[in-house]
């Protein structure tokens, strides 16, 4: 008796789980069922992005759990192999359903040149203005711009609050930090560029004399924040400019060594920006995993990794200003939309990797 109870039990939560998976969700269209059904025919899903598959590997199982007819293959690189690599094969006919990343202008840039298809995510009412465009680019995350530091070998005094001590401390100990400094390059990253560059829209002077303190101090620059994270932690180097808060807030959680500051006087705001690709195979699995991503259940679980929601309707909760010192400081979400090509032009990007070299150089 117990064993067949066990049994039927066990049928009737496969049941509901099969039918969960297979339902529209709650608030969606009826019609959604077609998009559904598509994409059970496509029966795959490809995705390239930036952030790291360990780092998302809780998220893709929820929605293998909720779509497991699809078999979903991810793809992790930096922001410039994976432009690079999706504007490649797409001119050959062949790339992934799904790009999701977190250098924004150049996301912005694919969708411009006509690599989005159009789409209305039934999520995306729960979006702030700032984080969609012409229902193509989506940004998915709200996720702050720190300064990074090794709370053991960084004193307290030490840490700057805002970006004008961060050069002020530079200039003023030189020889304690030559050498300990580290972020982004910007040749080279283009995460690295789009925050240099939105510095230099909120404040020119201050960024150029920050770039030049840097300069001064010999500091190195990645492509990876990985990379300096390792290093910071490990003592190679102390302080960090412009990283990305995530992977930051994360490690913190679990080794208190690396600390960060939102800067008071601004802090910038990033957002993943997610698009279903007009060269896919598999458009209606993308579209699928869009939505999802969008949904609360995906935007909590991101939140987990700290990569903190863009929902209007979780901020407190899940979004960056539950951060703590969040509301002391002024938030700048970068938005997303064609102000983001501003410095993308060939010569335009040129004429600025130039003045930062010469301006690091200058003594």
């Amino acid at each position: 008796m117990k064993t067949r109870l066990a049994a039927t039990f066990a049928l009737m939560i496969a049941g509901v789980s099969v039918s969960y998976a297979q339902g529209v969700p709650q608030g969606y269209p009826a019609s959604y069922s077609e998009v559904i059904e598509a994409a059970h025919k496509e029966g795959a899903l490809s995705i390239y992005a930036t952030a790291d598959a360990s780092e998302v590997s809780d998220l893709l199982t929820q929605f293998r759990a909720l779509y497991p007819k699809l078999k979903v293959e991810y793809a992790d690189q930096n922001s410039t192999e994976l432009y690079s690599r999706y504007v490649a094969e797409a001119a050959a006919g062949a790339t992934a359903d799904f790009i999701w990343s977190s250098a924004m202008d150049l996301q912005i840039k694919l969708v411009n040149d006509g690599y989005a298809l159009t789409y209305a995510s039934p999520e995306k009412g729960a979006l702030p203005d700032w984080a969609k465009w012409k229902d193509q680019a989506y940004g998915t995350t709200a996720e702050p711009i720190v300064f990074a530091y090794n709370s053991r070998l960084v004193p307290e005094a030490d840490v700057p609050r805002d970006h004008a001590a961060f050069a002020k401390l530079l200039t003023q100990k030189k020889d304690a930090y030559k050498g300990k400094v580290t972020s982004y390059d910007p040749e080279r990253s283009g995460v690295g560029f789009l925050y240099v560059t939105q510095d230099v829209q909120v404040s020119a002077p201050a960024t150029w004399e920050t770039v030049k303190a840097m300069g001064q101090a010999g500091a190195k620059f990645y492509t990876s924040t990985g990379a300096m994270m390792e290093r910071v932690v490990s003592g190679e180097h102390t302080l960090a400019y412009n990283m990305i808060g995530s992977y930051v807030l994360q490690r913190n959680r679990k080794d208190p060594t690396l600390a960060y500051v939102l800067p008071k006087d601004y802090t910038l705001v990033m957002s993943r920006i997610a698009f279903v690709s007009a060269k896919a195979k598999n458009p209606n699995a993308a579209k699928l995993f869009l939505d999802f991503m969008l949904s609360k259940a995906a935007q909590v679980e991101l939140a987990k990794k700290a990569m903190t929601s863009v929902r209007t309707d979780l901020q407190d909760t899940h979004g960056i200003t539950s951060l703590p010192g969040a509301r002391d400081v002024t938030l700048r979400p970068i938005r997303v939309g064609p102000e983001l090509l501003t410095q993308l032009d060939q010569i335009t990007r040129l004429r600025f990797i130039k003045q930062w070299q010469k301006t690091l150089a200058a003594n």
